[in-house]
């Protein structure tokens, strides 16, 4: 069988419309509920749920093993060609790359893109044959820990990126829709630096251009030669900032603490900064 892609990371849903008769290719969206993706979603695409799949009742993240099983329940193989969009794609895209999947496929910017180009939503659930799933890479791992990011507190040879809003850096906010309930303690890791992922966004929710984005980052010395590590509330804009470094940028050394806030600030023993940085 002829495999379905030599195509860019990132794809129009013209391209995912060609595609949606395709076994090769299995369309996923990614949100952090059911509610947008059971009025409507692209014909065929299955659901991850970022709190439900992606993570624990605990808010800690699956390991390697849940993914992969998830892939199976998904009928995805190691030659599946997976397409992510929706509200979490960026994080759905970054854990399949660090899991070692090859055939990766991005759908950018705001799931209206679809209905704008001209497509409909479909609502019917799609049940998909479990697959065998075997990881590309031997001992994968989903990015830091978050033993290995304590580590990295106060260290001058990585850069701790937080892409949060500035309220939920400054520890105004536990989580970024604001809700009231005590869940944890708010803040951010000691020393990181703050780039709101707004600042790399443009208004129509696309990444701004590549020399932009390069001059953004290098103003808050987030540049090349250092080592990155990334993180936000469950991972989802600490995977956009790490698909801008990574792919738009061809920075080197970017990784994501996958934990997030979710697990370091519902901890009791982890160290807690809080105010805005100088």
């Amino acid at each position: 069988m002829t495999h379905a892609l030599a195509e860019p990371l990132l794809v129009e849903p013209d391209w995912i419309a060609e595609h949606l008769d395709d076994r090769t290719v299995r369309v996923v969206e990614v949100d952090v509920n059911r509610t947008a993706y059971e009025q409507g979603h692209v014909p065929g695409a299955v659901l991850w749920n970022a709190y439900t799949d992606l993570r624990h009742a605990d808010y800690s993240p699956v390991d390697t093993a849940e993914l992969g099983q998830l892939l199976s329940r998904s009928g995805v193989t190691a030659e599946t060609t997976v397409v992510v969009y929706g509200y979490a794609a960026h994080l759905g895209f970054w854990l399949l790359e660090s899991f070692g999947h090859e055939h990766v496929r991005l759908l950018d910017g705001p799931r209206e893109q679809w209905p704008t180009a001209g497509y409909g939503w479909n609502v019917e659930v799609p049940v998909p044959a479990a697959s065998p799933y075997t990881p590309a890479v031997a001992g994968s791992r989903l990015g830091w820990s978050r033993d290995a990011v304590e580590a990295l507190v106060g260290a001058s040879d990585h850069v701790i990126l937080d892409v949060r809003s500035q309220a939920e850096y400054d520890g105004d906010r536990f989580w970024p829709s604001g809700a009231p309930e005590e869940t944890g303690r708010a803040g951010h890791v000691p020393g990181s630096v703050h780039v709101p992922i707004e600042l790399l966004r443009s208004e129509d929710g696309r990444f701004k251009e590549p020399d932009e984005l390069r001059r953004i980052l290098g103003e808050h010395g987030i540049t090349p030669d250092r080592r990155i590590v990334t993180y936000c509330t469950i991972g989802n804009r600490a995977g956009q900032a790490w698909f801008a470094m990574s792919h738009l940028l061809d920075y080197p050394d970017v990784d994501v603490y996958y934990g997030s806030w979710a697990e370091w600030g519902m901890r009791a023993d982890t160290p807690v900064a809080r105010g805005t940085s100088t």
